[in-house]
């Protein structure tokens, strides 16, 4: 896709790769003990910010306090060790070498291969100890987004800050078809293409402002929420689907839409966007949980197509006829039930 708008405003960053990066080769503080995991038969009880799945279908689950959790279909197993301490874990991600990543806003990094962990700051190169975000490109580099953008691809650790032409605030961050790196930023949506940042404005030069979550759906098309509402583009028109803005976006396997987000100052939901009717002028919306008092965040569709979704309490899964609280009686009373089938 050209990310080329005749009529929209791009605000374009240079970032020289040559003097605009700091490449540093980390020095790593490996945290060489064992995790003893703490198996139990429900989910966490603090914010759950991320959502994420393994290479075995396992889910992977960031709460901030209360750790990083696996859940394979029959118990909970929290992976982060009382040595590391309290922490404000954000996000989680495995990589294609069976590494988990763990991503905190007041620790930097950690990674765990299964037996020791090892422990990214800014001491070991990291752009900032503020991380709220992890992605593995096609090429195998770890990126990592929040108070700067780091990338480490293995051996070293290069730096992209807002001195360098960054936007601030990476909160998520995806690789597109084209090879273009997305990140969602306080400042709007953004894009490198390996030697520019560009970040986009709306066709009246209207900058975009808190965008949390950015996808590129099979089309192609680019979804990324702000303070306005959730809005497409297709590389060349912006088109604003829905007044409500949401924290996170993904597309099902149907091509659904779905979004977690406030829909007024009091309410947070669930939605589903109808594939159906996406490109309608007002797309059909299905409010699949909604309420106050309760933040909806991390968005999933697990394998078995199951929509799993983080909240200021903890971790939900909806099966597409019921929602499971895995911290309630009754989410608990399923796991047992499971575990009883398969004894």
């Amino acid at each position: 896709m050209k990310y080329i708008h005749l009529y929209a405003l791009f605000l374009v960053l240079v970032c020289n790769t040559s003097c605009g990066q700091k490449q540093t080769v980390p020095h790593i503080d490996n945290i060489n003990y064992e995790i003893k995991d703490t198996i139990t038969s429900y989910g966490p009880y603090t914010m759950v910010r991320n959502v994420k799945q393994d290479r075995k279908g396992n889910i992977l689950i960031a709460a901030s306090w209360g750790g990083v959790f696996r859940y394979d279909g029959k118990a909970f197993t929290n992976l982060t060790s009382s040595k590391i301490g309290s922490r404000r874990f954000w996000d989680v991600l495995e990589d294609h070498r069976g590494n988990i990543w763990f991503a905190s806003t007041d620790s930097g990094v950690y990674c765990y291969n299964g037996k020791s962990l090892q422990h990214f700051t800014t001491r070991e190169g990291l752009a900032d100890n503020l991380v709220m975000s992890i992605y593995e490109d096609k090429a195998g580099n770890i990126w990592f987004g929040g108070g700067g953008l780091s990338r480490y691809d293995g051996k070293s650790v290069q730096n992209f800050t807002t001195k360098n032409g960054l936007p601030r605030s990476g909160r998520a961050i995806m690789e597109d078809k084209t090879g273009n790196l997305w990140i969602a930023t306080g400042d709007g949506p953004c894009f490198y293409d390996g030697r520019t940042f560009t970040v986009l404005k709306n066709k009246d030069g209207k900058a975009f402002k808190n965008v949390w979550s950015i996808i590129e759906d099979k089309k192609g098309s680019i979804w990324f929420g702000d303070v306005d509402g959730l809005w497409r583009y297709d590389g060349t028109t912006f088109t604003k689907v829905s007044q409500r803005g949401p924290y996170a976006i993904i597309e099902d396997k149907k091509g659904n839409i779905w979004t977690t987000g406030e829909i007024n100052p009091k309410v947070w939901a669930l939605s589903r966007y109808d594939v159906k009717t996406l490109y309608h002028k007002v797309p059909t919306v299905t409010e699949i949980k909604s309420g106050g008092g309760g933040d909806f965040l991390g968005l999933l569709e697990a394998n078995d197509g199951s929509i799993w979704f983080g909240s200021g309490g903890g971790v939900y899964r909806y099966d597409g006829k019921t929602i499971t609280d895995f911290k309630s009686a009754a989410g608990q009373k399923l796991i047992s039930d499971l575990l009883r089938k398969r004894q």
